[in-house]
């Protein structure tokens, strides 16, 4: 089972680094990190996605990315009602005859095109991970030359938030 976990950081320079170090030093395998600035100025949000038993991830993982210095709050989105999505940039091989199809099935997944060359498209997807894993399934005979894919991103349904469990807000 994949646990999600979302962390508030402080935005500067090597806190990327050892959140990662914490997980490495703990032979963890980190299958999703993704990061971003968060609606409060020097704060970062850090959505890491493992494949750890829960009780490793509650009881070392969680405790132990709390304990560090620029950790703000972490929160296990796990079980919680949480919208999880990804993005992908995925550029296919064309010619004429398979543009059309190409722009057709971009549109069936709700993805977009983004950028036309003579030979290739590349077209963007955003949702969750088996949307993209069958927009890449199905786009696999057509000739995928490149994929890039962003890892998962993840908030809590509603009007909670982490900080609002933790009664600090």
């Amino acid at each position: 089972m994949k646990q999600t976990l979302v962390a508030l950081v402080e935005d500067k320079p090597g806190v990327l680094n050892r959140v990662a170090s914490l997980f490495r030093r703990r032979n963890f395998n980190i299958e999703s990190l993704a990061v971003g600035h968060s609606e409060t100025p020097g704060v970062s949000r850090m959505t890491i996605v493992t494949d750890e038993e829960e009780y490793l991830r509650r009881n070392i993982v969680r405790t132990n990315l709390l304990k560090m210095v620029n950790v703000i709050d972490v929160q296990d989105v796990t079980d919680v009602p949480s919208v999880i999505r990804e993005t992908a940039l995925i550029k296919v091989r064309i010619d004429a005859t398979k543009r059309r199809e190409v722009m057709d099935l971009a549109e069936m997944y709700r993805g977009r095109i983004v950028d036309v060359a003579n030979h290739s498209l590349i077209v963007e997807v955003t949702g969750e991970s088996s949307k993209i894993d069958s927009m890449l399934e199905v786009l696999e005979p057509i000739g995928i030359v490149e994929v890039m894919r962003t890892g998962k991103i993840a908030m809590c349904r509603g009007m909670v938030t982490s900080r609002d469990e933790n009664g600090t807000s």
